[in-house]
Parts: C-alpha cells; structure tokens; sequence
C-alpha cells in the first residue's frame, strides 16, 4: 500500500479539491440534482486553499485523495470539510485527515470544534470521539437537517 503524505493546500489546487469534494458526496448516493444544488457549497477557491488551514492527503508522489479544512477562531472553530476521494473510502485517509484537523486544532489553541455533517459520516465522527450537540439547517437544500456535531479538544500541551 502507497503511503499517505499530509501537506499544505496550494492555491492552484483549489479546482482538483472542488471536484473532489463533490464525487466524495456522491459517493452517499445523491442525485445529480442533488449534488448540482450542492456545488456552489463545495467549491473551494485559492485564498481558502492558500490558507494555510486547509490540508490535503496524497498517497506519495500521486492525486490528492482527500482534504480538511478548519475555519473560526478560537476558541471555537469548525472542522468545515473533511473529504476523501470515494476510491480512497478505506484505506486511512478519513482517520488521518480528522486526527491531523484536530491535532492542528489543539496547537492553535481550539477548545472545540464544530461541524455540520452528512448524516452518511456521522457514525464515522462519533467512532473518533465527536458528541452530536443538534441539528443544523443546510446552507444547499431547503428543508433539509444535518447531524451537528463538537469535538471537545484537550488543552495545548
């Protein structure tokens, strides 16, 4: 198995990680309808990627296969993307990518972090410690309700 690298988002990549973002959707089933409303959401542009609060995982020396990105500041910030490439479901790169965004949440002084997750990646959060706080309303489609959820995060050491 190739190994996976954690690094920096750069500006030019933010095309590869919108396109990403949407077939890592898709892998829950949705309509193309569906995904469509959600594109406008999805779409990441270079100063979000430049931020350097976005991270991506490549397997060595290959395509990035997922990516994280916090926003806020703290105490409190969101964990507002987490995504992997459906041909990458898996192999490690999800688990990585959360304990890298929350091992940089810690060192910048995060206390918690928030998200609003698709109900498909619940289960996934709350195996790696969130607590489902309520539900959120989703910023693409009307009417529809999302698990929110907090990571509690240890203090700086």
């Amino acid at each position: 198995m190739e190994r996976i690298v954690i690094r920096k988002a750069r500006a030019e990549e933010h095309e590869v990680i919108s396109a990403l973002a949407l077939r890592s959707k898709g892998h829950w089933g949705y309509s193309a309808d569906f995904l469509e409303a959600c594109r406008a959401e999805l779409t990441y542009d270079a100063e979000e990627c430049e931020s350097g609060r976005m991270w991506v995982a490549e397997f060595e020396g290959a395509d990035i296969v997922g990516f994280t990105l916090i926003t806020g500041a703290p105490p409190t910030g969101e964990l507002a993307a987490l995504f992997v490439d459906p041909l990458a479901i898996g192999t490690g790169c999800g688990k990585m990518l959360l304990q890298h965004a929350l091992s940089q949440a810690t060192s910048r002084g995060y206390a918690r972090l928030t998200l609003d997750a698709d109900p498909g990646a619940e289960p996934f959060y709350l195996h790696f410690g969130a607590t489902r706080t309520g539900s959120s309303p989703s910023a693409s489609i009307p009417g529809r309700l999302l698990p929110q959820l907090t990571f509690s995060l240890p203090s700086p050491s």
